[in-house]
């Protein structure tokens, strides 16, 4: 239904414009003409009271005048006319309307409310509108030729996609498009997304075998968790690329944990397309780089690349841009390297790169290429080719493409300051073979494409689920925290044991605690033990001085209060102290850091990193959306910078993964099931050596 509904705005048999204008240059009129001028193979009805003809077309007074059903009705009225319009649209049964109009949501108030009363007839009347405060929509195929818009620009028709949720930026992706050759099949400006979304856009090209690439800008997610389930779908099929504007402010909130504040750095919007398949690109230029080669060519199986170049400058660049994104350059095979031989000059290199020297003939670039396609060292084949006085662009570019015919494996172009598919190298368009102006803009696509198949390949995952009756008695301790507030160490305790996370023998004494009191707390632990500073208002103990360890005896312990609460004192912390924790001395391992944070768009987020004072220090923490499955905690673990450290870096004894997965696959349903929790920290979480498992040396819980 959802595919039906989206059909009619995207293939129409017949559009109303509504606001159409004779005068060129106004929107109105910009809208009729583009419809008449790329050759809409349905029927166009402009709508306009005041005269009888528009642009040579007939003018019909009103929707209702018009003789015909309508399919897709585009609104390019003044604000305070659109209501009514919307309701003329319901009352002649249109299928779908495009409000181009803007003065709604995006300016809040009174616009919102109006934008609301728009909505309500839509959906009480079973259209489907895009916008409002849009450019249009685009159907390239030839069978269609609607071009809805404003916009001038008129790609080539193509397998590409795209969603655009800024006008602005609509055009000039079109126009970026028609420049690159790259071949448009539909284009939706979405606006204020308030019906049409990014996410019914997905569903309909995810089922459109035409569609084979679906690009999306966007500066805000509605429904993300719906966006997770059909991305993820989709993905599976045909390449989801996107640009998400906001880095900077995107998750940002307070918190008070290690996790809240790492998470504010739009890990949320990463974590979330990562995990769904798409492909995120931090700069239009760098989506349209993706797109021109995921359009055309093969996703690569592997990060191997051969280089075939006719200087060695280039060659350098490109090697130095592969190692910089994570790909490989292997050496050539002894027979590639020798077949090489027998046609490149003796000062040619057959290493990788292959430099073939500025005399390189477009012959050789054929042979060569096509020997790099075969050799079973590779996943890729980069061709790069500096013009020199002697060789034709043109005859190179032919070359190449012969070279690289039948190849089950990507191959890219990069003629040094040609980007796209300059009309002078055709052949390239012919072969589906992408250029680049530079050697890092195909190293950079290369390796995107590279992570998609890493992606694709990735296997199906298992999820751990924790026992209802656990839960259960998760969500009974929490209703005992008045929302807002920091649990109790011995709650803190006694929720991580709850979810079946290990955790090191303790006793809390009150802040006026006795010596008698302290003593026997410390027998209830045991020798040597660890003292620590209990207070909400104190985040980081060490800071303070609110830590000590390795205590073995009554007598040490009781000097060790008396010093900390100097320390304390000497700050004015003293007052703020709720009591203090013994707490037995940590066993031997690798410190790590693991948390959930709740994000107001995107819901509970598992953090994973190296613990101690290492997680504020070198902020080495990655993150997922909850709930994970095993396959997702064990990429957590290896997101991580200092993953080495788990693996026994230096000598060290490495750290037992198997626990550490486990225990993330914990928090993650802990994160999922009980949303009450704001945040959770266990910092350190120590991981011993393989079949030892792990164990929470510290924690702090806040209920939301």
């Amino acid at each position: 239904m959802e595919r039906a509904s989206v059909e009619y705005i995207l293939r129409p048999r017949t559009v109303a414009v509504v606001g159409a204008s004779r005068r060129r240059g106004t929107i109105g009129g910009e809208l009729l003409h583009n419809l008449l001028a790329h050759g809409f193979t349905g029927a166009v009805y402009p709508v306009n009271p005041s005269v009888h003809a528009v642009q040579g077309v007939r003018a019909w007074p009103s929707l209702e005048a018009i003789p015909d059903a309508i399919d897709l009705a585009v609104l390019a009225v003044p604000a305070n006319q659109v209501l009514a319009e919307v309701q003329a649209c319901a009352d002649k049964g249109v299928k779908g309307i495009v409000v181009i109009s803007a003065g709604f949501g995006e300016l809040g108030g009174e616009g919102k409310v109006l934008q609301d009363q728009i909505l309500a007839i839509v959906r009480s009347s079973g259209m489907r509108m895009v916008g409002p405060n849009c450019l249009g929509v685009q159907n390239a195929d030839p069978q269609i030729a609607l071009n809805a818009t404003f916009s001038p620009a008129w790609p080539p028709n193509g397998g590409v996609a795209i969603a655009s949720q800024s006008g602005a930026l609509g055009q000039a992706i079109l126009e970026h498009a028609r420049e690159l050759g790259l071949g448009v099949r539909q284009f939706v400006s979405m606006g204020n997304k308030a019906d049409v979304s990014g996410n019914d856009l997905l569903e309909y090209w995810g089922s459109d075998p035409e569609t084979k690439v679906i690009l999306l800008y966007l500066e805000s997610f509605g429904n993300s968790k719906r966006f997770h389930q059909i991305a993820r779908r989709v993905a599976k099929k045909k390449p989801i690329l996107m640009v998400k504007s906001g880095r900077s402010e995107a998750g940002a909130h307070a918190a008070s944990s290690h996790t809240g504040a790492l998470a504010g750095l739009d890990v949320a919007v990463d974590a979330l397309l990562w995990q769904s398949g798409v492909l995120r690109a931090d700069t239009l230029e760098q989506l349209f780089d993706l797109a021109m080669l995921l359009a055309n060519q093969p996703v690569p199986q592997g990060r191997r690349v051969a280089i075939v170049t006719n200087a060695g400058g280039p060659g350098i660049m490109a090697t130095d841009a592969c190692a910089a994104q994570g790909l490989l350059l292997p050496e050539l095979s002894a027979d590639t390297a020798a077949e090489l031989r027998t046609f490149l000059p003796p000062e040619a290199s057959v290493r990788n790169p292959v430099d073939m020297i500025a005399s390189a003939t477009a012959e050789g670039y054929r042979r060569a290429v096509e020997l790099l396609c075969a050799d079973d060292a590779f996943d890729a084949v980069l061709a790069i080719f500096v013009p020199p006085i002697v060789t034709d662009p043109t005859a190179v570019a032919d070359a190449i493409r012969l070279g690289a015919a039948g190849s089950s494996k990507p191959v890219l172009t990069c003629f040094l300051g040609k980007h796209g598919v300059p009309s002078a190298l055709s052949s390239l368009r012919e072969g589906r073979i992408p250029s680049y102006a530079f050697p890092e803009s195909a190293a950079i696509a290369l390796a995107q494409a590279a992570r998609y198949g890493e992606w694709l390949r990735r296997p199906s995952g298992q999820w751990l689920a924790l026992p209802q009756e656990r839960l259960d008695a998760v969500r009974g301790l929490l209703q005992t925290v008045p929302e807002g507030e920091w649990l109790s160490p011995d709650q803190v305790r006694q929720l991580l044991v709850e979810i079946g996370i290990s955790v090191l023998n303790q006793q809390v004494v009150p802040a006026d605690a006795s010596h008698q009191q302290l003593a026997a707390a410390a027998a209830e632990v045991g020798y040597p033990l660890a003292l620590k500073v209990q207070s909400p208002a104190i985040l980081h103990k060490t800071d303070v001085g609110g830590v000590t360890l390795n205590l073995g005896d009554p007598e040490a312990l009781g000097d060790a209060l008396e010093l900390m609460k100097g320390r304390l004192a000497a700050q004015a912390l003293l007052p703020e102290v709720d009591g203090w924790l013994l707490q037995a001395m940590a066993p031997v391992g690798v410190e790590c850091f693991a948390g959930v944070t709740q994000d107001p768009v995107f819901g509970p987020l598992v953090a994973f990193g190296l613990g101690g004072v290492a997680v504020e220090l070198w902020r080495d923490v990655a993150f997922r959306l909850a709930p994970l499955d095993d396959v997702d905690a064990s990429e957590l673990l290896r997101a991580i910078r200092g993953k080495q450290m788990l693996d026994g870096f230096r000598g060290a004894a490495p750290a037992d993964r198997q626990a550490l997965q486990e225990v993330l696959l914990r928090l993650s349903h802990l994160a999922a099931e009980v949303p009450e929790i704001a945040e959770l920290d266990i910092n350190p979480l120590l991981a011993q050596p393989p079949g030892r498992g792990t164990v929470a040396v510290d924690a702090r819980i806040r209920r939301r």
